[in-house]
């Protein structure tokens, strides 16, 4: 076992870091995801460091505080809201006698906690090895106990086995076994997904991907566009496993809507690296939906934060519409903003409520459907595989047969496409 889950209910001491004020740093925030972990979040204490300490992070002062104040509250375990190197962690255990967790640990106890699918345990697992890796290191005394037979016997020059192989040693090939044969497994997932891809570009399917930071209300969004039913809770990551359902949109026709898992402030690359094959529908979408929470104070700072995850993923290009989510408790009604061109660029909705549904599908449809042509087109009845190609595609808005046979449909279709068609009708 190359890391052990505290047990749910641990009381936690919390070390808010702040570096700068303008930083996105919010000890609410640390505190949701303490409790998301399923741990009791007993005490906070801050700390103003602008360069942390390369021994310990924090400085010597400020970590006897927190050993204080850890035995007042009888917290076994300290959380720390930035990356701690592995050494900082050994080091301050060493002092606290304490339990350390840093903001990526934290994170992925919470990933690891939501994952429901099999691909979505697999990638979180990929995750925490990734993660341990970088803490096997020689300093562990736990980790050097020696593996193999003793000799013949005391003194003799002829022993057999030697000093073995450390246990150091063989942690580490067992975890990049492990690492190997997961990536494997996910690199697999990822071939199955990249083929539907194609498939849907095949067919001109058009898909639009939900982003947004965690809590923002995407999956509620999602509720309501599809009819769906996935898990939404009022916490941080509340769903991990990707979800993908047909939409159809006025003009567009049908299209693919997925719902990916929220961003976070210094989301750990482990985890996005782990993600790869689910966060490839963000990359590869017609469209993203941008969901904000429009009553978050520190909105416009989330808005860029998920843009700097989209940039490190390679999605920075994909078009997006900001959807404000939660419009109601700022009390602002559902409207549409657009740029000088007219397109929509934002639209104010409470997915909650219901409000702004109408008002976003129009603003998916003028931003999917920019080519799109509304006529009809007359058939041959021998032509009966091209009629069950448009049918299949969802294109076809009516059909009617006349006295001779002819089949007359009226499409929704891309204008590419339909001097296309109109090539192979007449051939």
């Amino acid at each position: 076992m190359f890391f052990e889950r505290p047990e749910s209910g641990t009381k936690a001491l919390l070390v808010h870091i702040q570096q700068n004020d303008s930083e996105l740093s919010s000890a609410s925030e640390l505190r949701e995801l303490v409790v998301s972990a399923g741990l009791a979040p007993v005490a906070c204490i801050n700390s103003r460091r602008r360069d942390p300490h390369p021994g310990t992070y924090v400085g010597a002062g400020k970590l006897e505080e927190i050993g204080q104040l850890a035995s007042q509250v009888a917290a076994a375990l300290i959380v720390f809201d930035e990356d701690l190197s592995p050494t900082q962690e050994r080091n301050i255990e060493k002092k606290l006698g304490r339990r350390v967790l840093s903001r990526t640990g934290l994170i992925l106890e919470i990933f690891a906690l939501r994952a429901r699918t099999h691909e979505g345990k697999l990638q979180v697992e990929l995750a925490q090895l990734r993660h341990a890796s970088t803490r096997l290191v020689k300093g562990w005394t736990h980790l050097d106990r020696q593996r193999g037979g003793s000799g013949r016997g005391q003194g003799s020059s002829a022993g057999l086995g030697g000093a073995g192989e450390k246990q150091l040693e063989a942690d580490q090939r067992l975890l990049g076994d492990r690492i190997k044969k997961i990536s494997q497994r996910l690199g697999k997932v990822h071939k199955q997904r990249s083929q539907n891809r194609r498939a849907r570009r095949r067919s001109d399917v058009k898909s639009v991907s939900l982003a947004g930071y965690t809590n923002a209300g995407k999956s509620t969004l999602f509720n309501r566009l599809v009819e769906a039913n996935v898990h939404v809770a009022d916490q941080l990551f509340a769903t991990l496993d990707p979800t993908l359902r047909a939409l159809e949109i006025p003009l567009a026709g049908k299209v693919v809507l997925s719902d990916t898992v929220g961003f976070i402030r210094k989301l750990p690359h482990t985890l996005i690296e782990a993600f790869s094959a689910t966060l490839e529908e963000l990359t590869q979408a017609n469209l993203i939906l941008h969901v904000v929470d429009a009553s978050a104070p520190e909105r416009q700072e989330r808005i860029e934060e998920v843009n700097r995850v989209l940039a490190e993923i390679g999605a920075q290009r994909v078009p997006q519409l900001l959807v404000y989510n939660k419009s109601d408790l700022v009390s602002r009604v559902p409207a549409v903003e657009r740029d000088r061109d007219g397109k929509p660029v934002r639209v104010w909705v409470s997915a909650l409520a219901g409000e702004g549904m109408k008002i976003l599908s129009a603003c998916l449809a003028e931003l999917l459907a920019e080519d799109v042509v509304e006529t009809v087109v007359t058939l041959a009845p021998d032509q009966g595989r091209l009629r069950a190609q448009l049918f299949e595609s969802g294109r076809v808005i009516r059909e009617t047969t006349d006295r001779e046979g002819k089949i007359n449909l009226e499409l929704r279709i891309e204008q590419r496409n339909l001097d296309r068609l109109v090539g192979s009708i007449e051939h």
